[in-house]
């Protein structure tokens, strides 16, 4: 495990080498931005970094950079509401103050907002040359802001007692498998014991509760259309074959439509549809790298 600062914060990353002795210099670095949820970090990436260390060769992609977005990991965790510009910035501070070289950004689901922020509105915007959207949202949660009065009041209901005592409730095994099998997996079988250690052993520490609150209190729905208008790099969107989401006005939105959205709107993608459903790094490692991995080749 790595360490950096962004302002007073302490911030953790992985960094991995790809493929036999290669060349942090040469090829073009991975960005991996993991998604927030109840015991998530910088662990979720785990099966694509196995994966990408057991090839012989992969493509143009040297060295993967996976960090831990503050609230989660082994990063701070500071009792605060987290926005995706937060973690943008957090983001920024990694890309120019160590990495130092261009890179491509590969976001995972509904933290596609950070993603946006990085490319947008922080220093290392310059330094992007290419963007992978993993199982993003509906282009509805994207395009559609919550109003701050509403973020406002559901982030201080969960920053509650009660918060505590779901918070507490969620991080039980038996509530990680019901979700993660009725949510994320295509298939059951997929929600694996190594999966469940993952989320029982990230969420053991309760000051993880406040990025996972961030995000159910609707912080990341500020309205991304104008400035993803404007996204000019490559962008490949990954999408799983039974893609879904758990929102009720975004719920008739799928597989194909949902990818359809994102090439509509996107000036500069390409899109590629993938067994699985919402977690593809897990559900389809091979495919997801593969994809990734042919997308780079072509920058």
């Amino acid at each position: 495990m790595h360490e950096y600062s962004w302002g007073p914060y302490h911030c953790t990353y992985q960094f991995h080498s790809m493929g036999p002795d290669p060349d942090p210099q040469t090829g073009v670095p991975l960005l991996l931005i993991h998604p927030i949820g109840v015991g998530l970090s910088g662990q979720f990436w785990q099966p694509l970094v196995d994966y990408c260390q057991q090839r012989s060769t992969v493509g143009s992609a040297a060295v993967l950079y996976v960090p831990d977005l503050l609230g989660c990991g082994g990063s701070d965790k500071p009792h605060r509401a987290y926005y995706p510009s937060d973690w943008a910035d957090q983001l920024s501070a990694l890309v120019t103050g160590v990495i130092q070289q261009p890179v491509v950004v590969v976001v995972q689901g509904a933290l596609l907002p950070v993603a946006v922020r990085l490319l947008t509105q922080t220093p290392a915007a310059a330094q992007i040359r290419g963007l992978v959207l993993s199982g993003p949202p509906a282009w509805s949660l994207m395009s559609q802001a919550t109003s701050p009065r509403q973020q406002r009041f559901s982030w201080n209901l969960l920053d509650s007692p009660l918060g505590w005592a779901f918070y507490r409730y969620a991080r039980r095994p038996a509530f990680l498998r019901s979700f993660s099998e009725r949510q994320l997996f295509a298939r059951a079988n997929d929600v694996t014991d190594e999966w469940l250690t993952m989320l029982t052993e990230g969420a053991a520490d309760m000051a993880s509760r406040h990025a996972v609150f961030s995000f159910l209190a609707g912080l990341w729905r500020q309205g991304y259309a104008e400035a993803m208008a404007q996204l000019s790099v490559p962008t490949l969107v990954v999408m799983g074959e039974q893609a879904s989401t758990i929102d009720r006005v975004a719920s008739g939105a799928r597989d194909q439509s949902r990818l359809q959205d994102y090439l509509q709107h996107l000036p500069n993608a390409k899109g590629k549809t993938i067994l699985g459903r919402n977690v593809l790094p897990y559900e389809s490692t091979a495919a997801f790298a593969e994809a990734v991995f042919s997308f780079i080749e072509l920058l």
